[in-house]
């Protein structure tokens, strides 16, 4: 899989409005995320149809349960062949662990595993008063950061605010997928720590996640390929 790339959240209620966003690609083949809203709808057959046209499928789906129930459900879910997928870091070392367990294959083999450390939705305010976290945004993420590494896992989902510092705390092997991008002429919608793809590169992450930028723009094709050359500096 290459290091760094663009991921386009596919957040669409239905296979049908999916498959004909896809077509639009041609012959391209983006790496797109699914997640609940996809997921929920159609079920494993959405992952099975997007890995038949020939996807990388990140499948965004935020476990948080007691270990067993995760181990279990990330069996089912390795089956689809899926590419990354994602728990949630406030789950627990021991969940992490039992999601690795259950995502690897008897030969070894399994997706990569991120942990997400905190929503990009959630700023410092809502962290303390709502959550009751008493230290920063910054200090919660980096040790979320590492109980996720010490598990095993491949890396975790944070902002572009905090990747420079989750690659020194835990190597520059340790992937870091940041949602909240977007181009300098869009609104932040619900996402309150974001970037834009250029700044994103200058952080060091390894994927951005762009999803209404791209799938709401008037040409799709071309929004991509501009997160891609700002991101990559690829054409």
């Amino acid at each position: 899989m290459k290091k760094k790339d663009v991921i386009i959240a596919c957040d669409f209620p239905s296979w049908v409005i999916t498959k004909e966003f896809l077509e639009l690609f041609r012959d391209k083949k983006p790496f797109v995320k699914i997640g609940m809203e996809l997921f929920y709808s159609e079920g494993p057959q959405a992952v099975r149809e997007i890995k038949d046209r020939g996807h990388r499928v990140f499948l965004d789906l935020k476990l948080h349960d007691i270990p067993n129930t995760v181990e279990k459900a990330m069996r089912r879910l390795s089956a689809l062949g899926i590419d990354m997928c994602n728990v949630h870091a406030a789950g627990t070392t021991e969940m992490m662990r039992a999601a690795m367990r259950g995502l690897t294959a008897e030969g070894g083999a399994r997706p990569l595993l991120i942990a997400v450390t905190q929503l990009t939705s959630t700023d410092e305010n809502k962290l303390h008063s709502e959550l009751l976290i008493d230290k920063s945004m910054n200090e919660t993420v980096l040790h979320y950061a590492k109980n996720a590494a010490s598990a095993g896992l491949d890396g975790v989902v944070c902002s572009p605010l905090e990747a420079a510092g989750v690659k020194e705390l835990c190597g520059k092997g340790f992937l870091t997928v940041t949602p909240g991008i977007r181009f300098e002429e869009n609104s932040s919608d619900d996402q309150k720590r974001v970037a834009t793809p250029a700044r994103s590169r200058e952080t060091g992450t390894d994927f951005i996640v762009m999803g209404r930028p791209i799938i709401e723009a008037a040409d799709p094709v071309r929004a991509y390929e501009r997160a891609v050359r700002d991101f990559l500096g690829e054409d």
